[in-house]
């Protein structure tokens, strides 16, 4: 009793005190503090090879030729974007950008399709960009498993192919680079393993049932890590389907790749058709053969240093 004599005073008084003065109203937006954004873009850097070995094996010879020539013919002084692919090819691409020098790369950024060629531009000092940034891209060079006639290609043997997809339909230009194993006039030729497919985790098994009874290629399986226990998991966290199939489902490479797009699960088929501009094979008597979508084929001397 004697503490309700103390309590309704101090209701009273927190009801007749003055309300405070309202604030003005504040747009959330202005709140937010500018971030200041560290770039190398326009300054020049020390750039580094990441090729360090002068003596190559006639095969890794095919794939430096095969790179530095396509590289002296589409990356023009005037591009400021370029997409760097994945795969074996790459490094001599990287290499032969560098070769351009500091100040010829200090206004660009190099968008890479995946950890490999991620590692390739950092190390080597070239400027790092992200598709996000540059949905636009000025040329994209990137590697092959398989090249045809037609320069529809496999890819996907690294497990990159959703990402190398998406710079190649970002790019103005798209430019194949490979040694001359992947020069061949149907898709299936020599590379065995098939076609690639990353599929959702969730989905895999569902997808490999239907290519197997509904999309004709009972050999189709989920690739399997080497040093890790269970499967390939890709940059996106998803797996792969490796389905081979026979010579003459590969002549007509798109029907194939779209009837496996078409699956629920898939997120990309490594098949890419009707894309690139040319490819650049190198040969082992240090010639390179470039085959254009126009349907020319030339025989040219290698690039020089």
């Amino acid at each position: 009793m004697h503490s309700s004599r103390f309590l309704f005073p101090r209701i009273l008084s927190f009801f007749t005190m003055p309300l405070p003065t309202p604030l003005s109203p504040v747009s959330p937006v202005s709140q937010i503090r500018p971030v200041t954004v560290l770039s190398r873009i326009g300054q020049p850097t020390k750039l580094v090879s990441p090729i360090t070995d002068t003596n190559l094996s006639v095969l890794e010879k095919s794939k430096q030729l095969a790179a530095w020539t396509a590289v002296d013919q589409h990356v023009k002084p005037e591009h400021r974007v370029i997409g760097i692919g994945s795969g074996s090819t790459v490094p001599y691409v990287v290499e032969r950008i560098v070769q351009l020098g500091a100040e010829a790369n200090q206004e660009r950024v190099f968008i890479p399709t995946g950890f490999q060629s991620k590692e390739l531009i950092v190390s080597s000092g070239l400027n790092l960009g992200d598709v996000d940034q540059f949905p636009t891209i000025d040329v994209t060079l990137d590697g092959a498993d398989e090249v045809d006639r037609e320069l529809n290609c496999i890819k996907g043997g690294g497990a990159c192919h959703l990402r190398e997809k998406v710079l190649a339909e970002a790019a103005n230009t798209f430019i194949l680079v490979a040694d001359y194993r992947k020069n061949v006039e149907f898709l299936g030729t020599n590379f065995a393993s098939g076609i690639p497919i990353e599929v959702v985790p969730f989905a895999y098994a569902k997808v490999l049932q239907n290519i197997h009874h509904h999309l004709g290629c009972p050999k189709a399986s989920l690739r399997m890590a080497v040093k890790k226990a269970g499967p390939v998991v890709t940059d996106n966290g998803n797996f792969v389907i490796d389905a081979p199939y026979d010579q003459e489902t590969m002549k007509t490479p798109y029907t194939i790749m779209a009837q496996i797009k078409m699956l629920t699960g898939v997120v990309e088929v490594g098949v890419f058709c009707h894309m690139a501009k040319a490819a650049y094979f190198g040969n082992a008597d240090g010639t390179v053969t470039i085959k254009w979508n126009d349907g020319r084929v030339e025989e040219v001397a290698a690039a020089q240093t």
